[in-house]
């Protein structure tokens, strides 16, 4: 249930109003922005709320259930406000959101009209939509341990314990020359094998993505060459001599985790469970009971 201050009721009761919508964005990393469809700039506290930024709203509607709804916000992309490159990093993923109703004459009167989080963005030309979560989509996530036969740790987070600073797991490259949009050879990784890195984790130190990570999609040696191909584009094109630091990568097998990380002990899956397969496998010599029948006889 909202609560709006008397004094704004007042003005509503009126009929005559002085209103307009601020919409307040906190990015994961701390920065806060804000924007109003009103045409000069609104104060809410400590936060500036800037007109003609272009960032509309549509309309919201409220229902039972998890779900997510159908409301969004729209934009135009520019350098002041929110930039492509900034969206295309992914500084806005589920960036915190607030709605406000705001009497511009004084902004004191405001009453919250929604609460969320960022999920989903669209990108067309110039523009952006943004879909927007409220906070009950958060209890429609799964939580808790799963039963499955891979781990569902994250390499390197607490439950895993694998310390991903040791040189064994970490390398640093510079990029030698670009393959594509998300690909390119590097030198400095010679001392690793095949595949160390695929499902690894790149973080660049220089260049125009300096500071930006992404996921590895793979990791490969061509002869006397080095190539990592990336999940995705970098917001900004890749260039030789950018360097770059890279971990190993983990597919979340109890073979991986016991002979590329020695930690079969922290392993955080159940290897032995059953597969959908289970009822259509044969018996195989050397297995226990063995005596040449099919599990289905």
């Amino acid at each position: 249930m909202r609560i709006i201050p008397p004094a704004l009721q007042a003005k509503l009761d009126s009929g005559v109003t002085t209103l307009c919508r601020c919409t307040i964005v906190t990015r994961r990393d701390g920065v806060v922005l804000g924007f109003t469809d009103h045409d000069r700039d609104v104060v809410l506290g400590a936060v500036t709320c800037r007109a003609h930024a272009g960032l509309t709203g549509s309309e919201a509607t409220a229902k039972l259930g998890l779900a997510v709804g159908g409301a969004e916000i729209a934009g135009a992309l520019n350098d002041d406000s929110l930039s492509e490159a900034d969206l295309a990093a992914g500084r806005y993923d589920a960036a915190g959101i607030e709605i406000w109703l705001v009497d511009w004459s004084e902004p004191a009167l405001r009453v919250l009209l929604s609460k969320g989080t960022l999920g989903e963005v669209r990108r067309e030309g110039a523009a952006f939509a943004a879909e927007l979560r409220g906070l009950a989509e958060q209890l429609a996530h799964e939580t808790g341990r799963i039963y499955t036969a891979a781990c569902s740790a994250d390499l390197g987070d607490a439950r895993c314990g694998v310390a991903l600073d040791h040189p064994n797991f970490r390398g640093s490259g510079t990029v030698a020359a670009t393959i594509g949009m998300s690909s390119f050879s590097a030198t400095g990784l010679a001392a690793f094998d095949d595949g160390w890195f695929s499902a690894g984790r790149i973080v660049f130190d220089s260049g125009a993505n300096a500071g930006l990570a992404v996921e590895v999609k793979r990791h490969r040696v061509d002869g006397a060459s080095v190539v990592l191909d990336l999940w995705q584009a970098m917001p900004e094109p890749i260039a030789p001599g950018d360097v770059f630091t890279v971990t190993a990568g983990c597919d979340k097998q109890f073979a991986t985790c016991r002979t590329r990380f020695n930690n079969a002990i922290n392993f955080r899956g159940f290897p032995h469970i059953p597969g959908n397969d289970f009822v259509m496998r044969y018996a195989v010599d050397g297995e226990p009971g063995h005596d040449g029948r099919s599990l289905q006889d």
